[in-house]
């Protein structure tokens, strides 16, 4: 094979280990199941109240958790079979998916009933999402690990584009019940998945006999102790404060600023999807070309204009077309933080690393999504939205140019 082609494959060569494959095609088809839950409820909750503050406030209630269980998630997940543990988790997913499909079913789903269960599935999401990333990366070897979580973020995307797809299809012919009630299943999938892997049993514990609390405080030290694995986490951070607020509020925009329906915003998120799932492809051989760092500064520069370039859309085909170039920087920046989280953390300590991560992405877009909701239901969405975005690329510059001035100094 010549090294172009190698470069050209570089982005899929996790694909080569059967356990990581197994885990992606299981988690696909849950998060198919996720997307259509996520469009399902944003509609729901968008048409019964009419604000932005609400569809942003019900979303918040998701990531709330991370406050407190962010970190016992990843000592968690660094202390039991990671496999038993994910499993575990995605039954009471499937418990919580199942309650509302049968509210929906007996006419008594409600706007609070939908908050409270948003805000339990996102304990139990908090706790488990560590522990599957730790998992992913005790699958690959090292030199696979940018592909692996590179893949991941794909697969995630693509679940993002036909999610949304099924669901404005099902909220057509069945309503809202059935399609919770297709996502409640689709957990099963991961149960199979997890089935399959073997080789976790060998690092699934850790292997010193620390207590609890040494155990989340050594993985705090790993993170503050190391400049490059905090500045990713800060970027993660800056990330999910002014620009991952476009998830939730894909119903707002659509129904709302563009006078259109489900169908738009279904379309809306599977672009984000198609943008995301192209990206994943180019990003290896781009970054064996210019250099992996390289390409993730481009992302964090670029990531604000093309942002407020998809709030300031004046058509649904002009959001279209910016949301799909919003994907495919979204996913190059998340993945390339994400690994150098993790490329950079010992395989014992990776769960705990991870879920700091994790905290940081959470709380950061619970309090963006909340703000951004409830101030673009006084000021507008266009402006809250758009001037976020401008922020996040005022921010990106200064430390920037904080940087250079510092490694001008150091030269001196």
């Amino acid at each position: 094979m010549t090294t172009a082609s190698a470069e050209s494959l570089s982005s899929f060569r996790a694909f080569r280990h059967r356990e990581f494959v197994a885990m992606w095609l299981g988690a696909l088809v849950s998060n198919v199941g996720t997307w259509m839950e996520v469009l399902a409820l944003g509609v729901f909750v968008t048409e019964m109240t009419g604000r932005a503050e609400w569809t942003g406030g019900v979303a918040a209630l998701t990531y709330l958790p991370s406050l407190i269980l962010s970190p016992l998630g990843g000592a968690l997940a660094d202390r039991f079979d990671r496999r038993v543990y994910i499993a575990v988790c995605a039954l009471a997913q499937a418990l919580l998916a199942g309650v509302l499909a049968a509210l929906a079913f007996n006419g008594r789903l409600t706007v609070e009933a939908v908050a409270v269960i948003s805000f339990l599935n996102g304990c139990v999401h908090v706790v488990s999402g560590p522990g599957f990333t730790a998992l992913l990366a005790g699958l690959v070897p090292k030199e696979d690990l940018h592909s692996a979580l590179t893949l991941t973020s794909a697969q995630f995307n693509l679940g993002r584009i036909l999610g949304p797809v099924v669901a404005a299809w099902g909220l057509a012919m069945g309503g809202v019940a059935w399609v919770l009630l297709a996502n409640a299943v689709s957990f099963g999938a991961v149960l199979l998945a997890v089935a399959q892997v073997k080789s976790e049993a060998q690092v699934a514990r850790p292997a010193t006999q620390e207590g609890f609390w040494s155990q989340l405080s050594a993985g705090v030290r790993m993170a503050r102790g190391d400049a490059v694995i905090w500045g990713a986490m800060l970027g993660l951070f800056m990330v999910a404060i002014f620009i991952s607020p476009f998830i939730a509020l894909v119903p707002v925009f659509a129904l709302q600023v563009l006078g259109a329906g489900a169908s738009a915003a279904s379309m809306l998120i599977s672009m984000q999807g198609l943008g995301a799932l192209l990206a994943s492809g180019l990003v290896g051989p781009l970054s064996a070309r210019w250099g992996r760092e390289r390409v993730l500064d481009i992302a964090m520069v670029v990531m604000g204009p093309v942002t407020a370039m998809y709030w300031l859309s004046p058509t649904l085909p002009v959001a279209m077309g910016t949301m799909f170039v919003v994907g495919a920087f979204y996913l190059v920046l998340i993945a390339g933080l994400n690994t150098r989280c993790q490329e950079r953390t010992p395989r014992e300590l990776q769960g705990r690393v991870s879920s700091l991560a994790m905290l940081l992405i959470n709380v950061g877009y619970s309090f963006g999504v909340w703000a951004q909701g409830a101030l673009a239901d006084r000021v507008g969405v266009r402006p809250t939205t758009a001037g976020a975005a401008v922020l996040f690329l005022g921010v990106v510059l200064m430390v920037r140019l904080r940087r250079a001035r510092g490694v001008a100094v150091a030269s001196t």
